[in-house]
């Protein structure tokens, strides 16, 4: 069937891609790979598209500062308190505050925000579940004090600084409570009306989403954040990577995402066009589900495979130096990460460790996204893991298509990327080294890897106050996940984009969600 696109639309799209090869003035046009986004409400979406809206369509109690993320500023909170006992915060709201529907931030707003979160129990429910919270219990560690405090509680054994950083993650934005529930339907809190519509106070709200085709923000003026420069933010769905850089290069489009290093070559010295790679909190690697077989759930093939990952050869000359080598679970750059790599190219010890297990004409499938750098990757691997014998058939697909599948444990193996959702430590800890056996997703829950005592572990890092306590609990996960876990973690990335040079203002830092259009201009 084919999508009509509402006629409002159609001209602002009509507008953007002009033969004059110039974008409107009031409108950033930026062309990037939509096809992971499956919702805009932020108790569910959870892929890259979904994440880089949420800042700017949305706001949360505390937020980080985009230049030096460990600090979090009052966003719609102007102060806290930590109660006696260490397990409660009361905020004072902003009283100024109002949504785009006009309406006043409530406390009530910031209970039903958290509150359906929790009962909702979608892919990052498990962020905020991690205090203690269930759908049957969240209600009472969430109270109005009065018209401008609220208080919110925790049973879990975690110090308070540790839910700041929880209250600083997407999923953690705060909705209008009337306008959610006045399009809610069958007890669905609003969701699946907020997948293609907003009911924040950012900068922007969403005017228009047809999935997998278009997304356009348009600006709230009355956003507590200040009202943006441009009027439009207009993201266009192009799929293929060269029609990207193409569309930049000709004046079609203001930004350029999910570029390869190809691309950025291409586009380097030429005019009207400056390129830049930003250090990301994103880790690509390779999970195997244990589940699928024999194989997969072999911890001498785990081993093997790590010796299987031509670590330099992809960093450095596939990828022409956009990634960095990097073999454990916290991103450089974070508390306690450790930038240790005892893993390097090796298929003759591969095959030594193979045949010491018996593993003989070892084959499996490996499933990734077809938009690069992925499918370069998965490729590369296909021939690094053959010198040992290994045979990798590469199943490539949709972002979204094989998400599910690897949530659904529908897969014998995946390359991957995992983004940090907030800016702690235990954002990867919490998936790489937990698995709590409750229906959280995490990455250990996908590969179907149970690890009742790293998650003890995990749990006693949250609740540590002493700085170089909590280090060496995370510096002592890490490397027991090095070495021991269904994973190979080969890379941290370099965010790759392209803009023409006319930008400015724009603000895009280490977490996914660090991305800022309100004060871009052109």
């Amino acid at each position: 069937m084919k999508t009509i696109i509402p006629s409002l639309l159609a001209l602002t799209l009509a507008a953007a891609f002009t033969a004059q090869a110039a974008t409107p003035k009031d409108t950033l046009v930026i062309a990037q790979s939509t096809d992971d986004a499956d919702s805009f409400d932020p108790a569910k979406g959870f892929e890259l598209t979904s994440v880089q809206a949420f800042t700017n369509i949305y706001q949360r109690l505390v937020q980080s500062d985009p230049q030096n993320p460990v600090d979090l500023k009052p966003t719609l909170a102007t102060s806290w308190q930590p109660g006696n006992d260490n397990r409660s915060l009361t905020f004072e709201l902003r009283k100024d505050a109002k949504f785009s529907t006009g309406n006043p931030l409530r406390p009530e707003d910031v209970i039903f925000s958290l509150g359906r979160v929790v009962k909702l129990n979608l892919d990052p429910s498990f962020i905020l579940t991690q205090l203690g919270w269930t759908k049957d219990n969240v209600d009472g560690f969430l109270k109005k004090i009065d018209d401008n405090h609220v208080q919110i509680s925790w049973s879990a054994n975690v110090s308070p600084t540790y839910v700041l950083s929880l209250l600083s993650a997407p999923v953690s934005s705060i909705v209008d409570e009337k306008t959610a529930m006045a399009n809610a339907k069958n007890g669905d809190f609003g969701n699946a009306w907020l997948a293609t519509h907003s009911a924040g106070s950012g900068p922007y709200q969403i005017r228009k989403v047809v999935m997998h085709q278009v997304v356009l923000l348009s600006a709230n003026p009355t956003s507590p954040a200040g009202a943006p420069k441009m009027k439009n933010i207009l993201i266009k769905n192009v799929p293929e990577p060269a029609a990207r850089r193409l569309l930049l290069e000709q004046g079609d489009a203001d930004i350029a995402r999910n570029l390869g290093a190809d691309q950025i070559a291409a586009l380097n010295g030429k005019p009207g066009v400056k390129t830049e790679a930003i250090p990301m909190a994103s880790l690509y690697y390779i999970q195997f589900n244990i589940g699928a077989n024999e194989t997969m759930k072999n911890p001498a093939f785990w081993e093997a495979a790590r010796y299987l990952w031509d670590y330099k050869g992809i960093a450095n000359e596939l990828l022409k130096g956009q990634f960095d080598v990097h073999q454990s679970f916290l991103p450089k750059g974070f508390l306690g990460a450790i930038n240790d790599t005892p893993y390097s190219y090796d298929p003759e010890k591969a095959k030594a460790i193979l045949k010491k297990a018996g593993l003989n004409n070892v084959t499996f499938r490996l499933s990734t996204s077809n938009q690069p750098p992925y499918l370069d990757i998965a490729q590369a691997l296909q021939g690094s893991f053959a010198k040992a014998g290994v045979k990798v058939e590469v199943v490539p697909g949709l972002s979204s298509e094989v998400s599910t599948n690897v949530k659904a444990h529908k897969y014998e193996a995946t390359l991957n990327a995992w983004g940090s959702d907030y800016f702690d430590p235990n954002t990867n800890a919490a998936s790489f080294a937990y698995n709590p056996e409750d229906g959280s997703k995490t990455i250990a829950f996908r590969s179907d890897w149970h690890i009742p005592e790293l998650n003890k572990q995990v749990i006693a890092a949250t609740a540590e106050s002493d700085p170089k306590k909590r280090i060496a609990l995370y510096e002592a996960m890490q490397r027991e996940v090095m070495k021991t876990s269904p994973y190979v973690i080969g890379m941290q990335a370099k965010n790759l984009i392209a803009l023409r040079d006319n930008l400015k203002g724009y603000v895009q830092g280490i977490n996914p969600d660090m991305v800022y259009y309100s004060q871009v201009t052109k």
